[in-house]
Formats: C-alpha cells, structure tokens, sequence
C-alpha cells in the first residue's frame, strides 16, 4: 500500500473509531495477526475506556463475537460506575469461564489505535488492563487448560508490532 492510501485508510479509521465512541461509547479492536500462513493469537481491545478514566480492557484468544460480547459487557460495567482493578476475579452469571484481570506492563506495543486515539506516543500508552479467562476452571498456567500457552500471553511478553515478515492483518485465517 502506497503511503498516500495508507494515510487515506488511517484518516477512515479515525473516524469510525470516533463515531463508534460517540455512538455507543467504545470501539472495539479485533486483530488477527498472522505471520505468513501461520497464523497467531487474536486479541481484542477497547478503546473509550481511557475518556472515561479507566484503563481499555484487552483478551487474547477468542473469536470477534466472544471478544465483542464480553468487552461491551464490561464497558456498560465500567460506564455505570464500576472500575476493575488488577488482581480481580470476575465471574458472570451463566458462564463457567472466570476472568482474572492483570495490568498489562508494555500497552504501548499492543493498543496502536487506542494511543492512536488519544494522541499518545507509545512510551505514555493509555493503561491497559488484560482479562485471562479459564477453560474448566484452569488458567493457562494451570494444570488442565487444554490450550496452547501462547493464546492468552501473559502480561508483558507480547508485541504487535508488524515485523518485516508479518503482522497484524486480516488474512483470512
């Protein structure tokens, strides 16, 4: 992509990022990122939180519906006066998954858009704050979690940044 479409499609972006948060109050980033035809964790995040002064929320290695259903769930939390804090446990009503929600200690190599967003470099990311859910009651680093390690990365030891070889994209995988 030349820089004059890239700089056209960023321009797209801003604004439908900024329609959706003045429509519903939060965006929401999915990302499939692949590598060539290996394809990679997804994650998604949001991006609004921050406005309302608290960190965006991330996950990692769900499909868009489960990410979407469980973010804008938090956000309509989160909107209504409840604030999550690291080291919490949350559950809901229906669902046997549990959510441990952790601070993430490098958001600004993960949430582009949202620092994008607020017009914030990098090194003085937005917060973020990272929602690793159980399968069966085990977290990754449990026994009996039937996922490989690396579809929910532990705070702080992934980055999104497009390596020359890859990156995020939406390559149909």
């Amino acid at each position: 992509m030349d820089e004059v479409r890239f700089t056209q499609w960023l321009d797209q972006e801003d604004r439908r990022v900024s329609e959706f948060i003045r429509r519903y109050g939060c965006s929401l980033e999915h990302v499939m990122p692949c590598d060539g035809d290996t394809v990679r964790t997804s994650f998604c995040y949001t991006i609004g939180l921050f406005g309302l002064g608290h960190p965006e929320l991330l996950v990692f290695g769900l499909d868009q519906a489960s990410a979407g259903g469980l973010l804008n769930h938090l956000y309509a939390m989160i909107s209504g006066g409840r604030d999550l804090v690291p080291g919490e446990e949350l559950t809901f009503a229906g669902h046997d998954e549990k959510y441990l929600v952790e601070e993430v200690p490098n958001p600004g190599d993960i949430v582009f858009g949202a620092n994008r967003h607020y017009r914030r470099p990098s090194e003085f990311s937005v917060p973020v704050l990272q929602l690793t859910w159980s399968v069966n009651g085990a977290f990754p680093w449990e026994r009996g979690y039937p996922y490989a390690e690396d579809r929910q990365p532990r705070p702080g030891t992934f980055d999104a940044r497009v390596e020359e070889d890859g990156g995020p994209c939406s390559c149909g995988h």
